[in-house]
């Protein structure tokens, strides 16, 4: 356990990580700040230190994956004219897919205070879906002019549809039930991406 009284560094992401851990192993019902801090091998109480308590930790969970993926999503520009346009943008769907499990998503939708505290932030500004929409547009028409996808097709509503269809996987999937994020995206690429 860290000392009492010395910065532990990256202690969010330390948490977050085993916030993740804990829900993965042992379910959503199992995430308590004891568990979390156990977990982190950190001190009871760090985790009320950092976060009002664990419902806006939960929120900012899911808002730093959210981030995340935006950040993957603003990668795309660097591979215009690499790889097949539908390979890289399935690494961003599976990147997405898998970037929080689906009992966090759950706790983060069925818990109201967890709930109103992630809509805050999006209505903030926190990155996250619409991010995630605006870097795949941008990606798909840098690949239109570049010749690699047709000039006709309207990049803008595949764009939408890849990162709408993803948000509803995404937030409806179930815990008992895992999906297979790359076949999911591959089946939706085809028929979004058929050239």
């Amino acid at each position: 356990m860290s000392p009492r009284g010395v910065a532990i560094p990256d202690l969010r992401e330390r948490l977050f990580a085993a916030a993740e851990r804990v829900v993965a192993r042992d379910g959503a019902a199992a995430l308590t700040s004891r568990a979390v801090t156990a977990e982190a091998d950190c001190a009871k109480g760090v985790l009320h230190t950092h976060f009002a308590g664990l419902d806006e930790f939960v929120a900012e969970l899911v808002l730093d994956r959210f981030a995340r993926s935006a950040r993957q999503a603003a990668a795309l520009e660097a591979r215009v004219g690499h790889a097949r346009v539908a390979e890289n943008l399935q690494e961003v769907v599976v990147a997405l897919l898998d970037s929080l499990h689906p009992a966090v998503v759950g706790l983060a939708m069925s818990r109201p205070a967890a709930a109103s505290h992630t809509r805050e932030g999006l209505q903030s500004g926190a990155p996250a879906f619409d991010a995630i929409q605006q870097h795949v547009t941008a990606y798909l028409q840098a690949e239109q002019r570049a010749g690699r996808i047709p000039a006709d097709s309207d990049v803008a509503t595949i764009a939408l549809a890849l990162v709408g269809t993803t948000h509803h996987l995404l937030m409806t999937r179930s815990p008992r039930q895992p999906t297979d994020a790359a076949a999911t995206a591959q089946r939706l690429l085809a028929v979004l991406l058929p050239w």
